[in-house]
């Protein structure tokens, strides 16, 4: 009985989907930083404080307005802006409707090829779009208003992505 088992996780460990695994850490990282950075900071305990710095670091660079981000643990913010996040809410989303129906679904984008692809790059300009709007005078920066483009970037990149990421190992062992 001992061998079997054995030989049943040695299986199971192999057919592991690595890529899956990756982009699920990535997105739990994306969907807990921004909002756990400033009780980290606000802690003062110095590791935490540490930790903090190295997600403050990392919404620098990919957040065009970090600054912009929601008072938490006042005189701490989040680490990304609201669009930021709403685009990783709209990720979230995706991956959990993934993990409930799979790859079946006619919203699933990557299915159509080239014109999903497009139809998730039309919507994907909701975040950029908005952001020229607002760099243009057209309104200023308001959470209620960006956070909406920023979950339909997300959804869009998730639609179109998640079966890419989660479905490619299944697919192949059909």
């Amino acid at each position: 009985m001992q061998r079997t088992v054995f030989a049943q996780q040695l299986l199971s460990a192999k057919n592991l989907n690595w890529v899956s695994l990756i982009a699920d850490i990535m997105l739990v990282g994306m969907v807990v930083g921004p909002v756990t950075a400033p009780f980290l900071a606000a802690s003062g305990v110095s590791l935490l404080g540490g930790i903090a710095n190295i997600i403050y670091f990392m919404g620098n660079y990919v957040c065009p307005q970090p600054t912009m981000g929601l008072d938490l643990a006042s005189p701490y913010i989040m680490a990304v802006c609201m669009r930021c996040y709403g685009t990783v809410i709209g990720l979230l989303i995706t991956r959990l409707l993934y993990a409930v129906t799979g790859d079946k679904g006619f919203y699933w984008l990557s299915q159509y090829g080239w014109s999903g692809a497009a139809l998730a790059s039309v919507l994907m300009m909701a975040y950029p779009l908005e952001l020229a709007a607002q760099i243009l005078g057209l309104w200023s920066f308001n959470n209620y208003l960006v956070t909406p483009f920023g979950l339909i970037t997300g959804l869009a990149w998730g639609l179109f992505t998640m079966p890419i990421l989660h479905g490619w190992q299944t697919a192949k062992t059909r």
